[in-house]
């Protein structure tokens, strides 16, 4: 039997934590951990020291970021996370609220795997998730 995929997400809004969690686990058999600001994502990653050693082990196989955090902002998150060597192959995919072009082109080039907006209507917003989820969980190989 194949492992759990383990994700964390990043997100600080719960009704969105819910829906995806819920709408995830129906894609996949899954070991989802949350986070609700910036700083924790970086505690849990183990990068607000800069040491990747200090990473916690195991590490996770998909990082689902929002971009509008407390504390911490989520491109200062995926900056950070990148700059470690050990941790550059982890996908993390960003899903954010936002369309707008300079959030997008500047979480490419800190190193997202991909960039979706969650869409406002309730099934749309549970068709991406779902449609994410099937992509990573079922489709895309992982470095992990």
């Amino acid at each position: 039997m194949a492992r759990r995929m383990r994700v964390l997400l990043v997100e600080d809004n719960p009704g969105d934590v819910d829906l995806i969690r819920d709408t995830l686990e129906d894609v996949a058999s899954l070991d989802i951990t949350v986070v609700g600001d910036g700083a924790q994502a970086l505690d849990y990653l183990g990068q607000r020291s800069g040491l990747s050693a200090n990473w916690v082990t195991p590490l996770p196989d998909l990082v689902l970021l929002d971009l509008n955090l407390p504390k911490i902002g989520g491109h200062e998150v995926l900056s950070e996370v990148r700059k470690v060597a050990d941790l550059r192959a982890l996908p993390i995919v960003v899903v954010t609220s936002s369309d707008a072009r300079p959030d997008i082109v500047t979480s490419y080039a800190l190193g997202a795997n991909a960039y979706v907006t969650k869409p406002g209507d309730l099934a749309a917003f549970q068709r991406t998730v779902k449609a994410l989820g099937n992509f990573w969980c079922n489709f895309a190989r992982l470095p992990s």
